[in-house]
């Protein structure tokens, strides 16, 4: 059997492939070829080829995010590196376990004036958990104990003890294409974590659950997350005692029967004079970045007595800016260790926001029944016909702020790139979502995301079981919601860059079957033939009025 010639890149594939990773996304070029090599042929791991290499990273990280497994990304040097940065940022806010593999010069040619040649070492650093850069030549026997350590340890801190990115930077001197025969494959030492047992100490747990019983309005908070059936076991649990309601946003993941799974639309009917009645005396929060600007407002005015965060990191993030707990445990470990000793209190909390969640679904459908056609009356269709056991994916900006309004029990998970919110790679990750899933993966984008990320669009893996809604309004609508560029006379210039994306012509370009629907009556009829599985995916494009989609929603929220 013929290998490239560069040790260290073999040991990092071989490893790769000891250690479970099942899939790496591949990026051409030529410094990167003795690593294209040594992973083209690895029989164990499945290949996908992305040209762009921004779009590749989001692919990869769509499908670490759907399966919990690190998923490999490799790229030449220079500036293909930095076309990662975007996504790097998202895995490592996200706790995505992506394992960033890059071919770079040896050390004495930066900064030479050498083509595709900048400083890569440490390049993440601020983005990753932890980086590693591999001799640029194996030259004895502890420099081979040292690559298979680095890349040992790189696959251990992807995914323990929070999942996120690390990087490995691997120089490479010419030539690049070298083989070289192997009769025998040497076999790689494998280095295996063990996972950390949290244990609470005994007055630990006495004093914590007390002071649970003891408290009338205790609020358990939950952004974004993966499903867990065991964490919804312990939530239903908890959420049975009168002093307790649990909050849960739409990327939750999270089925609570009791709990407030539209935080905007309770929190918008809820007046002024009432507020500190719906404020907890305890705050516990879990998850990352909250979508809810409404819930992080209220708790800023009206903070609790004490926050609990559950968070495994290190850094504290003090989102309401009231934080007295920092317990560096996941919710599951946590939950479990206190729920059996929790009793109830006498406390109208937990039904003071049950009843005024059923005033507020209410209102809810009565003004939905009674507005015109825009995208709020658009999204009241399209999310109960999503069908049953799909997967959905939303872009930032507007679709996930309008997936808040709404409780759709029928869709096994959702989620959308809240790690730093940006638009760059929705629909790549929502490409790389689809690859690992049998079922159908729905995208909601917006026409200037989709525009934005089109590349994602341009490979040949798109399975049939993706189905993209491009909400076409013009583009930039959210900054017609958000108080201050509404009010700018720049607005349509500089801020919603006002655009009519040609959605028809690119789902001919690439490929996919294309739906349209300008209207109440033609979006219910294209649906169910839309959501049907045929041979190839498809794009729905949903055009709805520019100028009317901000009346509505503020009327929504005035109601």
């Amino acid at each position: 059997m013929q290998v490239s010639d560069k040790e260290c890149c073999t040991i990092l594939a071989n490893l790769l492939v000891a250690k479970g990773i099942k899939r790496v996304v591949l990026s051409p070029g030529s410094r990167n070829a003795p690593l294209i090599v040594s992973f083209a042929r690895l029989r164990e791991v499945e290949k996908f080829v992305v040209l762009d290499e921004r779009s590749a990273a989001f692919m990869a990280m769509g499908m670490a995010q759907q399966t919990g497994e690190p998923v490999a990304v490799v790229c030449t040097s220079g500036t293909a590196l930095l076309n990662y940065a975007p996504a790097v940022a998202e895995a490592y806010y996200q706790h995505v376990p992506l394992i960033v593999v890059s071919a770079d010069r040896p050390e004495e040619w930066i900064d030479q004036d050498d083509s595709q040649t900048l400083r890569q070492k440490n390049i993440f650093s601020s983005f990753v958990k932890a980086s590693y850069s591999l001799p640029a030549e194996i030259t004895c026997e502890d420099e081979r104990w040292y690559v298979n350590r680095s890349v040992n340890e790189a696959i251990n801190r992807s995914m323990s003890p929070k999942p996120g990115p690390v990087h490995i930077n691997v120089p490479l001197r010419e030539p690049l294409y070298c083989l070289r025969e192997i009769c025998n494959s040497r076999s790689e030492r494998v280095i295996t974590p063990l996972p950390v047992n949290t244990c609470l100490r005994e007055d630990t747990v006495k004093e914590l659950s007390e002071l649970i019983s003891r408290s009338k309005k205790v609020m358990i908070l939950a952004s974004f997350g993966k499903p867990d059936a065991e964490l919804s076991f312990l939530l239903n649990r908890l959420s049975s005692f009168p002093q307790v309601i649990v909050l849960t946003e739409t990327i939750s993941n999270l089925r609570i029967d009791e709990s407030i799974p539209a935080i905007d639309r309770v929190l918008s009917i809820i007046s002024d004079e009432e507020k500190s009645k719906f404020s907890p005396d305890l705050l516990i929060t879990f998850g990352g970045s909250l979508v809810s600007r409404m819930i992080k407002q209220f708790l800023r005015k009206y903070p609790p007595a004490e926050h609990w965060s559950l968070d495994e990191n290190l850094r504290i993030a003090d989102t309401m800016q009231c934080m007295s707990r920092h317990i560096r445990m996941n919710p599951v470990d946590f939950f479990s260790q206190l729920v059996d000793h929790i009793y109830p209190s006498e406390s109208y909390y937990h039904d003071l926001w049950i009843n005024r969640r059923a005033e507020a679904t209410y209102r809810h459908e009565h003004y939905l029944a009674n507005i015109e056609w825009s995208d709020l009356k658009a999204f009241s269709r399209i999310f109960p016909a999503i069908p049953p056991r799909s997967v959905l994916q939303l872009s930032n900006s507007t679709p996930i702020r309008y997936a808040q309004l709404f409780e759709y029990n029928q869709i096994e998970r959702s989620d959308c790139n809240r790690g730093v919110s940006g638009i760059d790679g929705a629909t790549s990750t929502a490409v790389g979502a689809a690859c690992v899933r049998t079922g159908l993966t729905v995208f909601i984008t917006g026409d200037m995301g989709f525009l934005y990320d089109s590349n994602a669009l341009w490979n040949r893996y798109v399975p049939p079981t993706l189905k993209i809604i491009v909400m076409k309004n013009g583009g930039g609508g959210i900054f017609r919601f958000i108080q201050g560029p509404s009010d700018l006379p720049e607005l349509e210039a500089y801020f919603e860059t006002v655009q009519n994306v040609d959605v028809e012509g690119f789902a001919r370009l690439h490929g996919f079957d294309c739906y349209t629907a300008a209207s109440e009556d033609e979006l219910e009829k294209v649906l169910p033939d839309f959501f049907q599985l045929s041979d190839k995916p498809a794009i729905l494009s949903v055009e709805t009025p520019r100028t009317v989609n901000d009346r509505v929603l503020k009327g929504y929220f005035k109601r």
